[in-house]
């Protein structure tokens, strides 16, 4: 028997994370019914940040029981930055770390028939309906299909394809997308501009794995927007958690790294990441386990980030406000150069509001940032301060009168 042959095999399912303990503990039960697929084999998860376990110890935990060669997938809907750079960054740093270990890297969930399966149940189910025996048609109603939202163009698009493709399935009278991140049309804007088209029963499904912010978020939009319009049916249908069809999209995944079938002719996750790492294209943290993301809105701003938006304001900071706004879950930056944020460049900011920071840090920001649908309109309606750092000083002078400067206080959609 070869080396390869004998080697461990072990499964490491790959997360965000979330300060939200209902998310966790959703995101563990896609590992426990992952491992009834795979009896076999240790199966671990963990998290970049803000959750634990985070990714290094779950491959530890792997390591430790003697793996030696890991299939991790992204728990990922989509291909954005974490799924791109950040989980292969720590996979590959912790591969380096371990001599004769060996970590192959699958695709993210994408759109699998499983996961539109899956998204058409929940849908189904909340609208009592049975999904083993539906309509012909739903053409009383509006379907808007709540997506991430984030600065990559292609994941976007990703979540307007599937709107697409389940509004032709399902057979509602309209579809549309708007999304919870950093792109447009925001949540609440966008189900203001559907009201218009007249539909008196209106579906709103978020398509998100679990819990957490941006949940609560949406469902503190439309609660919004229902008591603005009594007269429509709003129906929330529950994000995807642990529903079969979806564990059979992540079995497909191991099982695509298992069988050599990652697919020939296209870059994976992994080159591309390796690619452009080499190419100097890509930023990487390896201590992302405590690091903020400044373009996930989910994670709120570091000091900097924040003094610098509010500094925009023409207003004086508290600092004490500025540290008390900061996180939990450790940001010690311990890089070998000082951490002052001495910028190589003046911040005229005529354009975008990039953080080009003299050490390396490119805090890149999606180019539609002010868009009048986009996330300005959550200012002062249902966010607090969490997208501050990437608006420019134009467009904060433009909404001033919607900005309460206390970033400590909770938005409704977060309580």
């Amino acid at each position: 028997m070869s080396k390869k042959e004998a080697a461990k095999k072990g499964i490491m399912i790959c997360g965000h994370g979330s300060r939200d303990k209902d998310a966790e503990r959703e995101f563990g039960l896609v590992a426990k019914g992952l491992k009834a697929r795979f009896p076999n084999l240790p199966v671990e998860y963990g998290f970049l940040e803000f959750s634990a376990p985070n990714i290094h110890m779950g491959l530890d935990s792997l390591v430790n029981q003697g793996v030696e060669e890991i299939y991790a997938v992204p728990g990922m809907l989509f291909a954005a930055t974490h799924a791109k750079n950040d989980i292969p960054s720590v996979l590959t740093t912790y591969e380096e770390k371990h001599p004769g270990l060996k970590v192959t890297y699958g695709r993210e969930l994408g759109l699998q028939d499983d996961m539109i399966e899956a998204f058409q149940a929940r849908i189904y189910e909340s609208l009592g309906l049975d999904p083993e025996n539906p309509p012909e048609n739903i053409y009383d109603t509006l379907l808007v299909v709540v997506g991430r939202g984030t600065s990559d163009t292609s994941a976007n698009a990703e979540a307007a394809k599937l709107t697409r493709i389940v509004n032709e399935n399902m057979g509602f009278g309209w579809a549309d997308t708007v999304y919870s991140g950093v792109t447009y049309p925001s949540v609440g804007v966008g189900l203001e501009k559907l009201m218009k088209l007249g539909f008196k029963r209106i579906v709103v499904a978020p398509y998100f794995l679990f819990t957490g912010r941006l949940i609560k978020r949406i469902q503190g939009y439309v609660d919004k927007v229902a008591q603005d319009h009594p007269e429509v049916t709003f129906v929330q249908t529950p994000y995807l958690n642990d529903h079969p069809r979806v564990i059979d999209a992540f079995q497909n995944r191991v099982e695509e790294i298992m069988q050599g079938e990652l697919p020939t002719g296209e870059e994976t996750l992994m080159n591309s990441f390796k690619r452009r790492l080499a190419a100097g294209e890509v930023d990487v943290h390896h201590h992302h386990a405590e690091f903020v993301d400044p373009q996930d809105d989910t994670q709120g701003l570091s000091v900097f980030d924040l003094k610098h938006a509010v500094i925009s304001m023409g207003e004086v900071p508290n600092i004490n406000v500025l540290k008390n706004h900061t996180h939990d879950h450790g940001h010690g930056h311990s890089h070998d150069h000082s951490h002052s944020h001495s910028h190589s460049h003046s911040h005229s900011h005529s354009h975008g509001h990039a953080h080009d920071h003299s050490h390396g840090h490119s805090h890149g920001v999606y180019k539609h940032i002010g868009h009048p649908m986009g996330p300005r309109t959550m200012i002062g309606e249902g966010i607090c301060c969490c997208f501050m750092g990437q608006f420019t000083p134009e467009i904060l002078e433009e909404e001033k009168d919607k900005i309460d400067g206390d970033c400590t206080k909770t938005a409704f959609a977060h309580r």
